[in-house]
């Protein structure tokens, strides 16, 4: 029994010498694995021990893009791509610290107009805009410049605007149309008569619309009319001036005393000679200082140094410009930019409900004006003008305009009258719209757009010969005469 048990033991048990052979193995494949990882070879081949007999799975397999391994596995001459990592933004290498514009600068470059070019030629036999020249038939299709004084007074009204080519010229020029001496005209009867002028003009894009509301600007500074002058009505509307309630108003109203202080200031230079001559009438309380009676309207407009007061300075100033008699001239109350007040404005009540336009006290004043329940008592205009490029659609406005052009050409029954499955008709801006007179702008005639063409090229901007053929092409590829087509047409080379 001993025997055979030492034998099974022999047999099942393994021999000191197979295991002593075993260690032995194991620790030359441990040492063979640690060399090669020290050498950056893959723990894959350093894994696999040499008296392994079953064939490596992952030794085919080739590591993932982007990883370390396919990095260690690369050859030195391919690139691999790298993983994602978030890193902080790198300073400017250069060291030099970018000046950030100031507030309102880069407003004031956007608005910069240029209404002089050196380069450009002087046009020859060119005369100067007088008092009676846009009165006068015989002097459509002309070119007239605008005098330098005048100048000055319709930059501080802002009515040049960045869309129109003045920076081409060496002076700012204006041609005379037939719808010029048919404006003109109207406002001159209605200085005579003590009378206002309720006038809308209107038109398709690029016909002239702002140009036309300029000479009637000219021409109310060159017969020393008193001119208020709203450059655009999208900056009373789209909520971007402060605005605060008006006590004691019903419905309640808001003022806009930055907006009201910037005109001001505009009004102040635009019609510096008339404020320096007229006085005052009424004492006025309330007031940042105490204005006597019978001081310069000049002295009560520089009483409105800061927002606050503002609103109740121009009060006071319209109340005094506006007064019966007293050796007042006529007046002028324009706006560009009708459509963005006939609707409602962006602003919001403290309960968050949407404000109209016209309860807004300075848009409020211009409505009471055109619609006629508020006249002008020494005579004068009120005169607003469209806009179409980024102007919003207004359904009420436009019925309104075409039902008033409708009923001056005698249309009777073919007066347009509203879509009875359409929504968005506003009364309030039909009774604002109720009365007026409307002018539709259109293109040239070919004999207006002959002395336009004539005019470029004698001021060295249109290298063409100006004869029959020039003029019949340039007035087809601008829309049968759209001045604003005509440009892009012949100009477009030229703006830079």
């Amino acid at each position: 029994m001993s025997a055979s048990n030492c034998l099974r033991c022999c047999l099942l048990r393994p021999s000191v010498v197979g295991r002593a052979g075993a260690t032995a193995a194991t620790a030359k494949a441990s040492a063979a694995a640690t060399a090669r990882l020290r050498q950056g070879m893959p723990l894959a081949a350093a894994a696999a021990a040499s008296f392994s007999t079953t064939a490596n799975r992952g030794a085919n397999q080739k590591p993932k893009p982007g990883t370390k391994a396919a990095e260690r596995n690369a050859p030195p001459s391919i690139r691999q791509g790298k993983l994602f990592t978030i890193k902080k933004k790198k300073k400017n290498d250069s060291g030099a610290r970018v000046k950030s514009p100031l507030p309102g600068e880069r407003k004031a470059f956007r608005k910069r107009i240029l209404l002089s070019n050196t380069n450009a030629l002087p046009v020859p036999g060119l005369t100067d805009l007088g008092a009676e020249s846009m009165l006068d038939p015989s002097n459509v299709c002309k070119v007239l410049s605008l005098p330098d004084d005048v100048v000055d007074q319709l930059r501080a009204d802002e009515a040049f605007k960045t869309t129109q080519c003045w920076s081409m010229f060496r002076k700012p020029s204006i041609l005379i149309r037939t719808e010029t001496v048919d404006l003109i005209t109207r406002m001159h009867a209605a200085a005579k008569t003590n009378k206002t002028l309720r006038l809308v003009l209107t038109g398709d894009r690029v016909t002239g619309k702002s140009l036309m509301l300029l000479q009637a600007i000219t021409q109310a500074h060159l017969n020393d009319w008193l001119v208020v002058n709203i450059p655009d009505a999208q900056e009373l509307t789209t909520a971007c001036t402060e605005y605060a309630p008006i006590l004691d108003t019903e419905p309640i109203q808001y003022m806009q005393q930055n907006y009201v202080l910037k005109l001001i200031q505009a009004i102040k230079k635009s019609n510096e000679k008339l404020l320096l001559k007229l006085t005052t009438v009424f004492s006025h309380a309330g007031l940042p200082q105490n204005i006597p009676i019978k001081s310069p309207l000049m002295q009560l407009a520089n009483s409105a140094k800061e927002a606050e007061g503002a609103w109740a300075v121009f009060q006071a100033m319209w109340q005094e410009m506006t007064a019966q008699g007293h050796g007042r001239p006529p007046m002028l109350l324009s706006l560009d930019g009708l459509t963005h007040i006939m609707r409602i404005s962006d602003y919001r009540t403290p309960a968050f409900n949407p404000i109209h336009s016209h309860d807004l006290a300075l848009v409020r004043l211009f409505t009471d004006h055109l619609s006629g329940a508020t006249s002008l008592p020494n005579g004068g205009a009120v005169i607003a003008a469209t806009n179409r490029n980024n102007a919003p659609r207004n359904p009420s406005m436009e019925l309104a305009l075409a039902q008033r052009e409708a009923e001056q050409l005698g249309g009777g029954k073919d007066v347009p009258q509203p879509q009875p499955y359409l929504k968005g008709y506003d009364e309030r801006v039909e009774a604002v719209l109720r009365n007026v007179q409307v002018i539709k702008l259109q293109g040239l005639s070919k004999l207006e757009a002959r002395a336009l063409m004539e005019y470029w090229a004698a001021s060295g901007v249109l290298r063409i010969t100006v004869d029959e053929k020039s003029v019949t092409e340039k007035w087809a590829l601008g829309g049968s005469g759209v001045v604003g087509e005509m440009e892009r047409a012949s100009l477009l080379t030229m703006r830079f």
